[in-house]
């Protein structure tokens, strides 16, 4: 018989309508919160999927603005807000990746506004009351009630064009939420059964996007898999590996997908070497030791390897270890400057981890 200890489950509090042309339901969703006003949001890349939304919903529609930026800078959700009436909109319709994402919390946790988001890559955070924002050179990280969404829309058809680049290290980002969550502090039964399951789904839809992005049925799994590996990063709290990825993103504005596709074997196998017990749903899925395991899974997708790919001299990495040290997230396995300066060191040169 299983031993199941106490814990607490924080629930999933977000509405998700999951499928095919499910953003045809944005509108409909967005009367279902008593809204009648909503601003939709976009990066530039993807302002004429935002506009054309924004002529789908009429008289719902208060706009768009597609200037949100990688790392959720300050200055862009300040001066967005005083370029805007507040009671111009009740609601912000995030449609995109973690940029788009980011600013939609931003603006919702500052003005009350209730948040419908179509996420186009699997980044996750659409499931989590989570936001990271940058100002004076580092990142900032908060939890609050305010900031989860409330009604998540998830098109499989909108990942379709996804490059499959991007997929992969969108996808790895998607894991690492998932491999985090197995020995967060506050786990719990139901976090790791969607872990488990978030790894089952994106390491089979991974190795089939990376050959055919167009197949609709990985499409439907991967974009499955990204909202379980989100759901379970927002029903627990993050450790090392966020820390790293925050800390290069925020003070290195290094890009955030690739950051974590490059840093998660190097995380995962240093915290596997204290709690091996709880990476074994990585073990099982993958094979092998969980940072070794983690790795070849990456290089067979073809995914970046090495820091210094995206900018990094090694003096960076003297400061990274400096900013993560002196405000350290909790993780299960106890670090100092000298030991993340090494870890860093392994990504930076993109060395495979020990056994």
């Amino acid at each position: 018989m299983t031993t199941i200890n106490p814990f607490v489950f924080p629930g999933l509090r977000s509405r998700v309508v999951f499928g095919h042309g499910t953003i045809a339901q944005t509108g409909a969703e967005i009367e279902r919160l008593g809204r009648k006003r909503a601003l939709v949001l976009s990066t530039p890349n993807q302002v004429a999927d935002a506009e054309r939304l924004a002529d789908q919903l009429g008289d719902l529609s208060a706009g768009f603005y597609s200037g949100a930026t990688m790392h959720t800078p300050l200055e862009v959700t300040e001066g967005l807000l005083a370029s805007l009436p507040r009671d111009g909109f009740d609601c912000v319709v995030a449609l995109g990746g973690g940029s788009t994402i980011g600013l939609g919390k931003a603006i919702a946790t500052r003005t009350g506004a209730d948040q419908v988001v179509i996420p186009t890559t699997y980044a996750g955070s659409e499931m989590t009351d989570i936001l990271g924002e940058t100002a004076g050179g580092e990142k900032v990280t908060r939890r609050d009630p305010s900031i989860l969404p409330e009604t998540v829309i998830y098109d499989v058809d909108l990942t379709l064009t996804l490059p499959p680049s991007l997929t992969v290290t969108s996808g790895l980002n998607a894991m690492a939420h998932a491999a985090e969550a197995l020995y967060a502090r506050d786990r719990n039964p139901i976090i790791t059964l969607m872990a488990t399951d978030a790894l089952r789904s994106l390491s089979g839809a991974l190795p089939v996007l990376a050959k055919n992005a167009g197949d609709r049925e990985a499409r439907a799994g991967a974009l499955y898999g990204a909202w379980l590996c989100g759901a379970a990063l927002g029903g627990a709290s993050m450790a090392l590996h966020h820390k790293l990825c925050h800390t290069l993103g925020g003070s290195f504005n290094t890009p955030h997908a690739e950051t974590h596709a490059i840093l998660l074997p190097h995380t995962i196998g240093f915290n596997a070497a204290a709690v091996p017990d709880l990476l074994v749903p990585v073990t099982k899925t993958l094979g092998g030791t969980p940072g070794v395991a983690l790795f070849d899974f990456a290089a067979s997708l073809d995914a970046p390897a090495k820091l210094k790919d995206f900018g990094l001299s090694e003096g960076d990495l003297d400061r990274a270890a400096e900013i993560a040290a002196k405000n350290p997230y909790w993780n299960p396995r106890p670090f100092d400057r000298e030991s993340i300066r090494a870890l860093l060191q392994d990504a930076w040169e993109g060395r495979r981890p020990p056994q």
